[in-house]
């Protein structure tokens, strides 16, 4: 027989865990009280008897047998809660309370026993109790004994006991009670998150968990595993998106080099026509398709890294002076004019390799869209917050407020870009070179409208200082 799913559960597992360590020591401790509170009304008893003892013998040692006989026919007939008897050398009742010594074979030493008391109860019956006793010889050869009655402290004793034993079971059936809820209340936190799990296993990506408000660390998991899906969400929309991208930029480039080498292919054929141009145009536009894919790829290895491969630390004015010298002949050959500005003796740990595209993919826009006439700017610098920043301001057309968190996603393209090679790709892999070194890619308006030039663009790679 199967058991219900409650009682199969690791909450109420543990409970009976805690409960069974509960139950042994308490057990342990129930067992010391009663073996210490038994053992304490024993002695309490043993010390009472043995004083009436002392008591007696004083009395014989003072007057002889008379007077102890003449004590116990008075203290019998007090309220005295002892019992007497006095005997004879050879065993023979003299007076006392009870008929006979409840000692057998005694030989002289003194000698303790226990032993029941047998009284008539109000209904004619009889009631026994327990009682302990000292029997001992006297100077003259007399036997006396002297007990109690010990049932008044027996009864306590288990009285204790047994409210110990009721508290300790009530706490038991009380634990077990609890330890049902509290299973109750995670199986059910656990069979959301269980029944989210199912539910994006079978392609439902929109499936969230839900989050009680109660702060504990059930609302944290939940509130990671949504986090988790909500970045799931998005990278499977950005592939989605990607791959319709990429198939609607490389279609263009895809189909006029096909054309280009069937063009060449006929022209070879007929013997007209420059194939070698043809091929070389055609090397051209396969470049462009690769570097697009390179691009991507580049992208793709730093998301699903999180990081930066094999960080290290470098000069970034160096790395900056060495992208700057690249980009100087580029600026002279459109009529662009370029100055840098760099600040010495920073560090910065990262990859150098991707940061030296991703600072390049930021010239390349530049130059690309700052028309022949105007400047751009390089600069090194450190933030007053300690940070350490590449920016290049053009005095290009810009972009507008509203596009520019368009821009730096992939494939993104605005119209005043549409005529220009490319495939939207440069940003997108600054912003992620940012992401994995821990930085921020931010845009701003370049130095202002002059003329038919402007507003300009000024884009800042800001990277967080060297630790």
């Amino acid at each position: 027989m199967r058991l219900p799913r409650i009682f199969r559960t690791t909450p109420f597992r543990l409970t009976l865990l805690f409960l069974a360590l509960f139950a042994s020591a308490a057990s342990a401790f129930l067992a010391y009280i009663y073996v210490a509170t038994a053992g304490e009304a024993t002695r309490r008893t043993d010390q009472e008897i043995t004083r009436e003892m002392r008591s007696l013998t004083g009395a014989y040692e003072r007057a002889g047998v008379d007077a102890v006989n003449q004590s116990l026919i008075e203290r019998a007939a007090s309220e005295r809660p002892f019992l007497y008897l006095l005997m004879t050398k050879a065993g023979k009742r003299i007076s006392g309370s009870i008929e006979e010594s409840p000692v057998e074979k005694f030989s002289g030493p003194p000698t303790w026993t226990t032993f029941q008391v047998v009284d008539q109860a109000a209904g004619g019956g009889q009631v026994r109790h327990p009682a302990r006793g000292l029997q001992e010889r006297l100077a003259g050869g007399e036997i006396l004994f002297v007990g109690a009655d010990v049932g008044e402290d027996e009864a306590y004793v288990v009285k204790i006991v047994r409210a110990l034993w009721g508290a300790g079971g009530l706490v038991i059936v009380l634990g077990l009670a609890c330890g049902v809820l509290f299973s109750r209340n995670v199986t059910r936190s656990i069979a959301g998150l269980t029944a989210v799990v199912d539910a994006v296993r079978n392609g439902d990506l929109g499936a969230r968990a839900h989050v009680r408000g109660a702060r504990d660390e059930f609302d944290e998991l939940a509130e990671g595993v949504n986090e988790m899906l909500d970045r799931l969400e998005r990278s499977m929309a950005g592939h989605k998106h990607a791959g319709d991208a990429i198939a609607h930029d490389l279609r263009s480039p895809l189909t006029r080099l096909r054309a280009r080498l069937e063009a060449a292919y006929l022209d070879v054929e007929a013997g007209r026509g420059d194939p070698t141009e043809a091929l070389a145009q055609a090397l051209t536009d396969t470049d462009g398709v690769l570097k697009t894919f390179g691009a991507v790829l580049s992208i793709a290895r730093l998301q699903a890294a999180g990081a930066a491969p094999d960080p290290a630390l470098f000069d970034p004015a160096e790395l900056a002076a060495d992208i700057s010298e690249l980009y100087e002949p580029l600026c002279e050959d459109k009529g662009i004019d370029f100055a840098s500005e760099f600040t010495r003796d920073l560090q910065l740990r990262g990859n150098r390799e991707f940061l030296a595209q991703a600072l390049a993919n930021i010239l390349d826009n530049a130059v690309k869209y700052t028309p022949a006439g105007g400047a751009i700017m390089l600069r090194v610098r450190r933030r007053s917050s300690g940070e350490v920043e590449f920016s290049v301001t053009d005095t290009g057309p810009g972009v507008p407020d509203e596009d520019r968190a368009r821009v730096v996603e992939r494939f993104v393209r605005l119209e005043n870009s549409r005529n220009e090679p490319g495939a939207g790709l440069g940003l997108s892999l600054v912003a992620a070179v940012a992401e994995a070194h821990g930085g921020r890619l931010q845009l701003d308006e370049g130095p202002g409208k002059v003329g038919e030039m402007g507003p300009g663009l000024r884009v800042a790679l800001i990277l967080p200082r060297a630790a």
